[in-house]
C-alpha cells in the first residue's frame, strides 16, 4: 500500500491491475476509518470506487460486513444494472441507487462516500450550506450544495439522479434530513473531504450563531484548503493515527 505525501492525484502504476488493487485497498481503509469513528454501525453508509478498466462499474463493501472489519476480499464489483460482476455478497441497494448515477454523471469522480454521522446528519436537517465558521469550513466555500428533496429513502435510480444534479461539480452535497455525501478524484480525497465536512458540521451545529468568516477571507483560506492533496493528506493522517498497525 502506498503512503501518501500530499500528491494531487492517485499514485502512478504500471498496470491497470495495480491501480485496481490500490483503489480497493483504499476503499477498505475508508470503511475502517468510518468504523474507527463508530460511523455506519447500523450498516448506514457506503464508499464506492470506480473500477479503472470497467469504468461504469464500482467496488463496494458487501452488505453484511461491519465497516471496522472490512477486507479486500469483502468487496464486490457492482455492474451498471446493480448486479454483482465480481465477488460474492449482497449489494447495498441504497449505495447502488445513490452512487451509480453520481459515477455516471461525474466521470472525474473515482469515489463517493456517505454515512450517517453525529454532526453531518443533524446539520443536514437545517437544509442549508455550511456557514464559514472555521478553517475546515473554508474548504467547502463555493464547493458545496444542498439536496433539498423530501425523498429520504432512495429506492430507485431517479432519486440518485436528482442527488447527482444537486451535487453538480461540487465535492460535497448535504442530503436533506439525511446527512453528508462527498466525492473525489481518489478514494483518499473523498474520505478526507468527508471527515473535514464532519468537523465543519460540528462547528456549525455547536456554534450556529457564531461570527462567520467573510467570504473573501474564506476564499483565501480555500486556496490552501481545497487542493486534492489536502483531502488525501487528511486521509493519510487518519490512517496513521487510527489504523496504524491494524491488519490490511
Amino acid at each position: 500500500m502506498n503512503v501518501f505525501h500530499g500528491q494531487d492525484h492517485e499514485p502512478q502504476f504500471s498496470s491497470v491491475e495495480e491501480l485496481r488493487e490500490h483503489r480497493k485497498a483504499e476503499v477498505v481503509l475508508g470503511y475502517r476509518l468510518f468504523g474507527a469513528h463508530h460511523w455506519g454501525e447500523l450498516g448506514d453508509g457506503h464508499i464506492t470506487a470506480r473500477d479503472p478498466e470497467r469504468t461504469d462499474h464500482f467496488w463496494l463493501l458487501r452488505y453484511d460486513v461491519a465497516f471496522a472489519h472490512a477486507t479486500v476480499d469483502d468487496l464486490i464489483l457492482v455492474a451498471p444494472d446493480g448486479t454483482v460482476a465480481e465477488g460474492e455478497g449482497l449489494v447495498n441497494s441504497a449505495a447502488y441507487f445513490i452512487h451509480a448515477p453520481i459515477h455516471d454523471a461525474r466521470p472525474d469522480v473515482v469515489c463517493a462516500a456517505h454515512t450517517h454521522t453525529p454532526y453531518g446528519t443533524p446539520w443536514s436537517a437545517f437544509v442549508e450550506p455550511l456557514r464559514m465558521l472555521s478553517q475546515e469550513c473554508c474548504a467547502f466555500i463555493d464547493n458545496q450544495s444542498v439536496f433539498d428533496d423530501p425523498e429520504l429513502d432512495i429506492v430507485q435510480l431517479d432519486g440518485g439522479k436528482r442527488i447527482a444534479v444537486a451535487l453538480a461539480e461540487n465535492s460535497l452535497v448535504w442530503l436533506r434530513n439525511h446527512g453528508t455525501l462527498t466525492v473525489g478524484a481518489s478514494v483518499a480525497e473523498a474520505v478526507g473531504w468527508f471527515v473535514l465536512a464532519e468537523r465543519a458540521a460540528e462547528v456549525n451545529v455547536k456554534a450556529r450563531d457564531g461570527h462567520a468568516i467573510a467570504d473573501d477571507d474564506a476564499r483565501l483560506v480555500a486556496e490552501s484548503m481545497r487542493p486534492p492533496a489536502v483531502g488525501r493528506k487528511v486521509f493519510e493522517w487518519l490512517v496513521n493515527s487510527k489504523l496504524k498497525g491494524s491488519a490490511q
